[in-house]
Order: C-alpha cells, then sequence, then structure tokens
C-alpha cells in the first residue's frame, strides 16, 4: 500500500484484518470527516454508461454486486455522453446502498495498443505538466458529481508497450504528475492498466523506489479466478492491504430484477467514492 494511503487509514482506525473479501461485501468505514477514505469490500462491476436508477435499484435488490465503476471524465473516454451520470443519480444511488468507483480516463501511452486510443495519446515533451492538467480536471469533474475530499479517483490506462522503454517512461512521467495533482487536493490516486503491462510497469517502479505512485490499484486479469492474492505482476507485499480491485471478466451480460447489462466484473478491497 502507498504510505499515503496507509497513514490515512490507519489514522482512522480502518486496518483491520479481512478474511475474505469475497465473502464479505460492503463498506468498512464510518463518516468520521470530509477527508476520511472508505474502504469497499466485495463484488463490483464497471460499465460503459452509468446504467439508470431503476436498473441500479433493481441489481441492488437481486444481484451480489455492491460497487459500480462510473467513467466520470478524461478525453478519452468511450461514453462521453454520460445521460444519467448526475449528481442526482450520485446521490440517488449511494442512498440506495451502491459504493461508486470514479475512472478517469485520460491521455493515454505513446504506445497505448489499440488505433481507437492513438489520438489520446500523451506528449513525451510534457507528460508531467499534461497528468498535472488532467489530475485538476479529474478533480473539478469529481467534485461537480459531489465527490469529495476522500474519494479515490481511479486513472484508466489502457494496455501498452512497457518494453518501448522511452514510451513507458514518459506514461509513468504523466502518471505521477496526475497522482501530485489529484492527492494535493485531498482525494486518493488510484489507477487501471492491464496487469501485464500497466500494473506490471508500476510494480517495476515501485520496487525503485519512485515517489508519487497511485494510492491504490485495479488490474484486469480475465479468466483466472477472482482473487486480490497470487497476482504475477505484483509482489504480495504490493499494494496489499485495502489498496486493490481485480477485473477479472470482461463484456459479460446479466441480468438482475428485469434489467439487463453488459459489465466487467470487479472484485474489491479498495478505496471508493466518499460522496458529499
Amino acid at each position: 500500500m502507498h504510505r499515503l494511503l496507509a497513514a490515512t487509514l490507519t489514522l482512522i482506525g480502518l486496518l483491520v484484518p479481512v478474511a475474505s473479501a469475497a465473502a464479505e461485501s460492503g463498506v468498512v468505514a464510518a463518516d468520521r470527516g470530509d477527508t476520511a477514505p472508505r474502504i469497499f469490500q466485495g463484488r463490483g462491476f464497471d460499465t460503459c454508461q452509468a446504467p439508470d436508477l431503476a436498473t441500479m435499484r433493481a441489481w441492488r435488490a437481486s444481484s451480489a454486486y455492491g460497487a459500480v465503476g462510473i467513467y466520470f471524465g478524461g478525453r478519452a473516454r468511450a461514453c462521453s455522453s454520460q445521460a444519467n451520470l448526475t449528481t442526482d443519480w450520485v446521490r440517488q444511488t449511494t442512498d440506495a446502498g451502491w459504493s461508486l468507483l470514479p475512472i478517469y480516463v485520460g491521455s493515454q501511452s505513446p504506445c497505448v495498443n489499440g488505433s481507437n486510443k492513438n489520438p489520446y495519446r500523451i506528449d513525451p515533451d510534457r507528460a508531467a505538466d499534461q497528468g498535472g492538467t488532467e489530475g485538476e480536471d479529474a478533480v473539478s469533474s469529481a467534485k461537480a458529481l459531489g465527490l469529495g475530499k476522500g474519494s479515490a479517483l481511479y486513472l484508466d490506462m489502457e494496455a501498452y508497450d512497457i518494453g518501448d522503454t522511452s514510451c513507458a517512461a514518459a506514461t509513468l512521467t504523466f502518471l505521477r504528475g496526475w497522482d501530485r495533482q489529484v492527492r494535493a487536493a485531498g482525494y486518493l490516486a488510484g489507477f487501471y492498466s492491464s496487469a501485464d503491462s500497466g500494473i506490471k510497469h508500476l510494480e517495476t517502479a515501485r520496487e525503485a523506489g519512485t515517489a508519487d505512485l497511485p494510492d491504490a490499484v485495479w488490474y484486469a486479469r480475465w479468466g483466472v479466478s477472482a482473487t486480490l492474492t497470487n497476482e504475477p505482476a505484483l509482489s504480495d507485499s504490493a499494494w496489499a492491504s485495502h489498496a486493490r480491485i481485480h477485473q477479472y471478466a470482461g463484456s459479460v451480460t446479466e441480468s438482475y430484477g428485469g434489467k439487463k447489462l453488459t459489465i466487467d466484473r470487479d472484485l474489491l478491497d479498495a478505496p471508493v467514492a466518499v460522496v458529499d
């Protein structure tokens, strides 16, 4: 776990043993001030468009899911319209018992895999400034939805070629700039990527003692058991306590209460949004 998150959680008394994140689902936190992180343990999902409130209520009543990823900003966000994602939606969804995972799809690695993200590549010559600017935008967008200080904001960096050293360096520089800006505003910095690209790259940076790394990681590794341990890309001690999300399946269709969605499945023991 990043030292900042560990210190904050220790201060507010949230570092508690967790026997199984899959077995116990819920928020491990009390309302103890505007900056107190909230930790969700259990099953979650993410989907491109924020579902309507009727769907969210039906799924909360009938499914095992308790957390939902929301794509709240970023210039590379695939579903940019987000007609349902309003402050009222945020309030009513959390009042219904959901925890929210805010996802920001900003500029992508210069060597991103997939041509659809090419228009949004990081400029290596100004990666740090670009990261800081987009971190500021992420905070502004979060505040506009009523996501308060102490919320974790997850930067989505799609898979990239970590063997390209100059590209990887620019990507890490951008990420660190984003982290610094988000953290300076009182939020937690999270990071989503493929386990074998961005997460592996991040672990290498952590082992090298690099500063300004994320407080929590969200790694995509599909086709394996849903678990928060024994991830090949991460040391067992890395982001080990209340700081991991595993996206273990993608593009699956499920229906609860007569409401159907195509989702990615996640297992969490990690910080989520704090709703003002």
